[in-house]
């Protein structure tokens, strides 16, 4: 990530997915629970990678698996909040790439939370890595954040 003394903003992202937050994303302390915040960085990765034809998760011969996961909490979220999450590429290799999440609440301009993942591109029945192809680089080369 980034790193820098708070929360980044919408500028730092390069494309945007807006996400529900969900009664049961709640937990007891009356805000949502840290494992929710993991769902809606994959749920806003992995919906932008199915709608550019990055990802065909019943029939692709290549898929995606995580390597590596984190976050930053800034400030709270709760239902019935609504969520945009701001998606940026930060590395990306032969066949990983480190993607970078801002969750932003209700349209601030400021991120509640920030998160990364590293997915693998693997042979979806060998579950070894193989290289992207040339369109999977054309849909996240523009997510490149500048440095």
């Amino acid at each position: 990530m980034i790193e820098r003394t708070g929360p980044g903003t919408r500028s730092d992202y390069r494309v945007f997915r807006t996400v529900g937050t969900r009664w049961s994303d709640n937990d007891i302390y009356g805000h949502m629970n840290n494992v929710v915040h993991y769902s809606l960085f994959d749920t806003a990765v992995n919906g932008f990678l199915i709608e550019n034809a990055v990802l065909d998760m019943k029939g692709g011969a290549e898929i995606f698996v995580v390597v590596e996961t984190g976050c930053r909490y800034h400030a709270e979220m709760a239902f019935p909040d609504v969520v945009t999450a701001g998606i940026r590429v930060a590395k990306l290799g032969n066949s990983s790439v480190r993607y970078e999440i801002g969750l932003f609440r209700n349209g601030e301009e400021t991120a509640s939370a920030e998160g990364f993942f590293v997915h693998v591109n693997v042979d979806r029945l060998a579950r070894r890595p193989v290289p992207f192809g040339n369109s999977a680089r054309r849909v996240l080369e523009p997510l490149l954040a500048l440095a």
